[in-house]
């Protein structure tokens, strides 16, 4: 075991708190690296580019590194698939090009030992009702999920947006037509992005925010559907629409929510990933902002 990942925490909090860790130049000799800086528990990375529709095959040698480190010393791993893919669109070549990313995402977090792979929702492109679109995810994602049938499989996890355009989810109550369109797969659950729900209308501050919108989505999507948390305070403010994210406690959220988030009922055991700005050392300050607030 490397002096890196012998120095990844050992034991499993309530909690893990770690962030989305750049993968460039090796998963396991960077990624890690980066995670044991930020003193991170759980880790995200994107196996392809963000912004493309690239599959990259991987190397094996790294994947299995990545995949053991994280096994012994009891990190969560999760990828998290390319921003391009919308099952909603109008335009066949996306919808086919979608199909082949989120394949890959699923594939390669398999191969690295990942429990998730985070995919946004989309949108009703061209004018169509979301009916129709909703329709169309189911046609062509429910097949991908069916593909899960391994137990190393990762969970596929949708992530509300910010509610921009024609968004086919971006409240809590979406998820509930989104889960219909897909059977309730055993095999989906959810990544709520604090920053995404409170951009979409959902008022997180105050004494009861956080408690409200985490037991309406509890109540729209069933117990123990919630796997992780995009933990990240807003640049704007409620129900803006604006997907911009801002360290904990510098936003329009405040940090209270966020020990609201902690003890809830339905985040008990579900990992924390920090997606904010500032770089390395404004993402060690989240990381350490959220473990205070969940040990204290």
């Amino acid at each position: 075991m490397s002096s890196v990942s012998s120095s990844l925490p050992r034991s499993l909090p309530r909690n893990p708190v770690g962030g989305h860790v750049p993968v460039a130049g090796g998963l396991h000799s960077v990624g890690l690296s980066y995670a044991h800086e930020l003193k991170a528990e759980t880790v995200q990375v994107f196996v392809a580019n963000p912004r493309g529709w690239a599959t990259p095959a991987g190397n094996p040698k790294q994947d299995e590194a990545f995949r053991a480190a994280c096994a012994e010393e009891s990190v969560p791993a999760y990828v998290h698939a390319p921003y391009l893919i919308n099952f909603g669109s109008h335009t066949e070549a996306t919808v086919e090009k979608s199909v082949e990313s989120l394949r890959h995402s699923l594939r390669r977090g398999r191969e690295i030992g990942a429990l998730g792979v985070v995919v946004h929702t989309g949108s009703a492109t061209g004018g169509r009702a979301r009916e129709v679109a909703l329709k169309q995810v189911r046609e062509h994602m429910l097949p991908l999920l069916d593909e899960l049938t391994q137990d190393d499989d990762p969970f596929l996890l949708l992530e509300s947006t910010a509610g921009q355009g024609a968004s086919l989810c971006s409240r809590t109550w979406d998820f509930g037509p989104y889960f219909e369109a897909l059977d309730a797969h055993p095999k989906l659950g959810v990544c709520l992005d604090t920053c995404h729900i409170f951009a979409a209308g959902h008022d997180l501050t105050g004494p009861a925010g956080m408690n409200q919108t985490l037991d309406l989505l509890v109540e729209t999507v069933g117990e123990g559907r919630l796997k992780l948390i995009h933990a990240n305070d807003s640049k704007d403010v409620v129900g803006a629409h604006k997907d911009r994210h801002e360290n904990i406690g510098l936003g329009h959220i405040g940090e209270e929510p966020f020990r609201a988030l902690l003890n809830h009922p339905a985040t008990a055991g579900v990992p924390l990933v920090i997606e904010t700005p500032g770089g390395k050392e404004g993402h060690a300050a989240d990381v350490a902002r959220l473990k205070r607030l969940r040990d204290s």
